[in-house]
């Protein structure tokens, strides 16, 4: 929602509109500014984040990072010549495309792969498909085939360098006699045999596998992985959402400041050195003896708004009867239950409640306040040990046996501790309880993503469950199948990923959290604290 009208003197009350939702008492604690001076303290686990909130260039190697500057084609003796394995791809289709000035060689039996990888309606197949029809795109406007054709000849302007195919047979006698035949020993020979045609060039091999990178280091090839998907190269520098405030902080920043209310929040616009590090919609907190728990609103130099929550961890704040039990739940409800935030992306080990969460407050506003009609449940169906085969039934039957987190849930927002129903209602007969799981069942719809393309959802509350195991393809296509009114929450733990080629920083999770960084409709928080039972969070540390 757009910031208030600062006021003309500090401490000014303003009466909240009338189209403002009632809300609770937020917490408007503000620690006076006479703090013992410390250090500024560094925040743990965590990337400094820039002045404003922007998309920072991902970290990758030189030869395969975009660098805004101005591009110049070098000398082809100054060029690095990538040999691309097949696995890269069909990994990325576009990866023909990102590798700046330098050259690109695709040895006969890459093609061939690609045409056996083409039939199907798999990801793989459609990459495989896209990836021959760039390549004859390219191949088709050259006159001379064997002297390369320019990746730029259909519009890329990035890429500056030249596309060359193997078109003679490439004989090398390897250092260590292997087995004829195989696709990759036939890539790692025209590796070998390029660096004697190439004496002066330097031949990099670039692939998705790790053995035939190990194969090619123990040939004395070069050889490295497709980097140019990675977000980051350490997934300790991934953006948790919430920054520590120093004890000196109020001594530094309390000078000038003002404040204001509107709608039940708590405004103050302070000014100070820290300020330039806030991101927008970033949470921010202060534990001592006069607690500050805010939310960045505005960024702008070295002044900076933030924003009072309310208290989730009170039990009149209950979001369909439960409430947080720890400082990260209570930024995240926050998050949840904001008309304002479009986008919500929640990561955490098993067990720190990030299904409870996002179905609790899906609940509440679709059933309670009508904010949106349906709740719609979908997750990437990556098997974690051998695919049990075909489903029967509809989509969503199956699509059932991967939703038991959804009915565990559903069972614990349904019935508390004591047997009571968490709607506020006392435990009646079998017959009250099944027609309010009925009731709640009717509004909760999975759905398969393999039907998602094409679609449009309109108030929905939309959570993607597992979305660790997304390619940042696919969860662009997942994003943007929101339409008018449409919440959409990502779920998922970078450290369980099980899609093959997929890492911590290439995940299409860890994609979308560092790109909707700073948006003002999006918001992140890595959840901490594990609250299952004590035996899970001993499991998570001890095994």
């Amino acid at each position: 929602m757009p910031l208030p009208k600062l006021p003309t003197r500090m401490g000014v009350l303003l009466a909240p509109s009338n189209d403002a939702e009632p809300q609770a008492d937020p917490i408007e604690v503000v620690a006076p500014p006479m703090l013992a001076a410390v250090p500024t303290a560094r925040r743990t686990g965590a990337a400094e984040p820039s002045a404003v909130a922007t998309q920072p260039a991902s970290p990758a190697p030189v030869t395969q990072l975009k660098v805004s500057r101005k591009k110049t084609r070098l000398p082809v003796a100054k060029r690095k010549l990538f040999v691309l394995d097949t696995n890269v791809l069909l990994h990325d289709p576009n990866s023909l495309y990102k590798f700046e000035e330098h050259d690109i060689f695709l040895p006969m039996i890459v093609l061939e792969e690609l045409d056996h990888q083409k039939k199907g309606m798999s990801e793989v197949a459609r990459n495989a498909r896209q990836v021959s029809r760039s390549l004859d795109g390219l191949a088709a406007g050259a006159k001379e085939l064997d002297k390369g054709v320019p990746l730029d000849a259909l519009g890329n302007q990035e890429a500056l360098g030249t596309l060359m195919f193997q078109t003679s047979a490439m004989q090398a006698h390897l250092p260590i006699e292997l087995p004829a035949g195989k696709a990759d020993n036939v890539i790692l020979s025209v590796v070998h045999a390029l660096q004697g045609r190439y004496a002066k060039r330097q031949i990099i091999l670039v692939s998705k596998d790790i053995n035939m990178r190990l194969k090619a280091r123990a040939l004395g090839l070069q050889a490295e992985d497709y980097y140019n998907d990675h977000v980051l190269d350490d997934s300790d520098l991934l953006y948790d959402g919430v920054m520590p405030l120093p004890e000196n902080f109020w001594t530094k920043h309390g000078k000038d400041v003002e404040s204001w209310q509107q709608g039940g929040t708590t405004y103050y616009r302070i000014k100070g050195p820290l300020c330039s590090e806030f991101i927008v919609n970033e949470f921010v907190y202060f534990e001592g003896e006069m607690p500050l728990y805010a939310q960045v609103k505005e960024v702008s130099g070295k002044s900076a708004v933030l924003a009072t929550l309310r208290d989730y961890s009170h039990g009149k704040n209950n979001v369909w009867g439960i409430t947080a039990r720890n400082r990260e739940q209570n930024f995240a409800l926050n998050l949840l239950m904001n008309p304002d935030c479009d986008f919500v992306s929640l990561l955490g080990q098993a067990g720190t409640g990030k299904t409870l969460l996002a179905l609790a407050s899906g609940l509440t506003q679709t059933l309670e306040t009508k904010r949106y009609n349906e709740i719609i449940i979908t997750r990437a169906t990556v098997p974690v040990g051998d695919d049990i085969g075909f489903l029967p039934g509809t989509e969503e039957e199956k699509m059932l046996p991967w939703m038991g987190a959804l009915e565990d849930n559903l069972e614990v927002l349904h019935l508390g501790a004591n047997g009571s129903d968490l709607t506020g209602a006392a435990a009646g007969p079998d017959w009250s309880k099944n027609s309010t799981m009925e009731l709640i069942r009717s509004r909760i719809k999975v759905k398969s993503m393999n039907f998602m393309r094409g679609r449009t959802f309109l108030n929905k509350f939309l959570i993607i469950d597992e979305a660790q195991n997304l390619t940042p393809k696919q969860m662009k296509t997942l994003v943007t199948r929101a339409g008018p009114g449409t919440k959409i929450v990502c779920l998922g733990n970078i450290a369980q990923i099980d899609t093959p080629y997929l890492t911590e920083g290439s995940s299409g999770l860890t994609y979308a959290v560092d790109r909707f960084k700073g948006w003002p409709h999006a918001g992140h928080i890595t959840l901490q604290r594990g609250e299952r039972s004590r035996l899970a969070d001993y499991a998570s540390e001890a095994l």
